[in-house]
């Protein structure tokens, strides 16, 4: 048989839609994360002290409880606590978006924080106010240090973008789902085909970002 039914019918279609949904859940809430992520990592460094504990609370509580609970609290909670039926794209996009900004913004946090002192010193020093300390050497150099993180951050969305099929949002894991439940019988290696495509799809998005990654550590280390 092959693989030529994959691209039989609808299926071909139905797996570039859930393509196109995982890519909508993955840069929506990566451009939100990039956003408000960054503002949290500034408040992350706040001198108020009651601040900073609250955004450590934030962040330690985004990362104790995993993303599959916070997506089943929201979605199912929300129905059931307020009586608000939201589609799950959009209770995806919240969830990722509450991950994103934490780790955003604990990247923004350590790259700031590793910016040597005597730089800052050397600045005030030389009559420089916080604004153009914070222009000229902490967004520079945060920038580039931040950024390889930040990479790293948008792939491992992509991956668990495959949990919002969990609650009913078809993006591409599920429509495989669906294509082996209909193909199972006529073709008993569906399952090995289909996860097989999802599998190489997956990697030629995640694998070059990753390798950008990699290259921009290595280029802004040396």
């Amino acid at each position: 048989m092959g693989f030529d039914w994959l691209f039989e019918g609808q299926n071909a279609a139905r797996l570039a839609q859930g393509l196109w949904l995982t890519a909508q859940i993955s840069f929506i809430s990566v451009g939100l994360s990039l956003v408000f992520g960054t503002l949290f990592g500034l408040l992350m460094r706040a001198n108020n002290i009651l601040v900073r504990a609250v955004c450590r609370f934030y962040l330690e509580t985004i990362r104790i409880v995993p993303i599959l609970v916070w997506l089943f609290a929201i979605y199912f909670g929300l129905s059931t606590w307020f009586n608000l039926h939201i589609s799950g794209f959009w209770v995806c996009i919240w969830v990722f978006t509450l991950w994103g900004i934490a780790e955003m913004g604990d990247l923004v946090r350590g790259a700031l924080a590793s910016i040597e002192k005597h730089q800052i010193e050397s600045a005030r020093a030389l009559g420089l106010n916080r604004w153009q300390i914070f222009q000229y050497i902490e967004l520079p150099q945060g920038t580039r240090r931040v950024l390889p993180g930040a990479i790293n951050l948008f792939t491992r969305m992509v991956k668990t973008s495959s949990l919002a099929a969990l609650i009913g949002v078809i993006e591409m894991v599920k429509v495989g789902q669906q294509i082996i439940e209909n193909a199972l019988l006529t073709n008993p290696s569906a399952s090995f085909f289909v996860y097989g495509l999802i599998f190489i799809l997956y990697f030629l998005i995640c694998y070059p970002l990753s390798l950008l990654a990699t290259r921009l550590e290595h280029k802004w280390e040396s």
